[in-house]
């Protein structure tokens, strides 16, 4: 299905396929049917919040791009808006009240990865030069902008006044492929959770299509079209237990995707899952176990975001839910993770929230 931004799609991708303009990939797999296989998964009542605190994992060791939460208060009547007496505004109140703001990076700790988030250079048009898009053939400078200058960009920007940019206006927008249509659309159904822990431990291993293969059938597990897939690897528990100051050790550690493999690429493919969200950081290994001259530093991203609109979440806390689910030899629950209806965002802090 042809278009006016595409003449040719990636190979293997879904461009076109849930239509011209789509800007919801595979969470079109998400509906009614979905949400009921979701809610027939709960028979405990129990609930697990799959976040870490957005302050982890502390530190910019992990990503010296990415900074922990700014919060402060923000101001009323003059007054810094915290501990302040309502008085202050209305004579003779008896109240207190606080509140603040914050400066968040979206993609710090718990998060979902929007298609924005990666794009590539691909030959759309089909003159034989390749274009910088996005899923579905969205274009980078027409349908995603951003500033030219990186003084309009990072933490230095906020609060700078001069022409267009000042501090109080966004300077970037990913526009069809930002996070806010997963938001609008909402992200609720089965999940699947997989325990790579349970079978390797947390010892670093790159983990290929075979391997995973082996590991679902170990464990009786089978991922249908439109089910969300859980990776548990004990990273995030590993990040909570050391209390915002990771060592290399633990960055180091635990399983990881090998997104270069073929095999992992075509079960991915195949299998129709909606969108794959772990415990670790990246989902896969970075950089790339086998890349090369014209190869994607993020092969796996390069494959769900752009290739197939499979949103991405890291840094999702799974211990608790996978050791309640192994103890009751079950891997299907509902799961609950809407990010931030934030327009023009490419990634969202989110909360999920696992029903068994």
């Amino acid at each position: 299905m042809a278009t006016t931004r595409w003449t040719r799609r990636p190979e293997g991708s879904t461009w076109g396929d849930f239509g011209p303009d789509d800007t919801l990939g595979r969470l079109n797999l998400i509906g009614p049917e979905q949400v009921r296989k979701g809610v027939a998964e709960v028979r405990d009542g129990v609930t697990f919040s799959l976040s870490l605190p957005l302050d982890l994992p502390g530190g910019t060791a992990m990503n010296p791009n990415r900074f922990p939460p700014i919060v402060r208060p923000n101001l009323r009547a003059g007054h810094a808006n915290f501990n302040v007496p309502m008085s202050v505004a209305y004579p003779g109140a008896s109240d207190l009240m606080c509140d603040d703001l914050v400066v968040l990076h979206t993609q710090y700790s718990t998060q979902w990865d929007a298609f924005g988030h990666e794009g590539a250079f691909f030959d759309a048009d089909g003159d034989g030069v390749a274009e910088p898009v996005y899923y579905n053939g969205w274009r980078a400078g027409a349908d995603v902008t951003g500033p030219a200058s990186p003084a309009d960009a990072g933490l230095g920007s906020l609060g700078r006044v001069d022409g267009a940019a000042d501090g109080s206006a966004s300077t970037s927008h990913a526009g069809p492929v930002d996070i806010s249509h997963a938001a609008a659309h909402g992200i609720q159904g089965r999940a699947v959770l997989v325990d790579l822990e349970a079978h390797l431990g947390r010892d670093r291993t790159v983990v290929g299509g075979d391997a995973l293969r082996r590991i679902l059938d170990a464990d009786g597990i089978t991922v249908e079209p439109g089910d969300i897939v859980l990776l548990h690897t004990g990273f995030a528990d590993a990040i909570l237990a050391a209390g915002g100051s990771p060592s290399a050790d633990v960055i180091g550690s635990c399983a990881v995707l090998d997104g270069a493999d073929p095999a992992l690429q075509a079960w991915i493919r195949d299998s129709g899952v909606a969108a794959i969200a772990a415990d670790n950081y990246a989902v896969e290994a970075f950089p790339a176990t086998r890349a090369g001259d014209g190869d994607p530093v993020l092969p796996l991203h390069e494959l769900c975001l752009f290739r197939l609109g499979v949103h991405l979440g890291e840094l999702w806390h799974l211990t608790p839910l996978s050791r309640h689910l192994r103890r009751a030899g079950r891997s299907r629950l509902l799961l609950t993770a809407p990010p931030l209806r934030l327009p023009g965002a490419t990634g969202s802090p989110v909360t999920p929230i696992a029903t068994v």
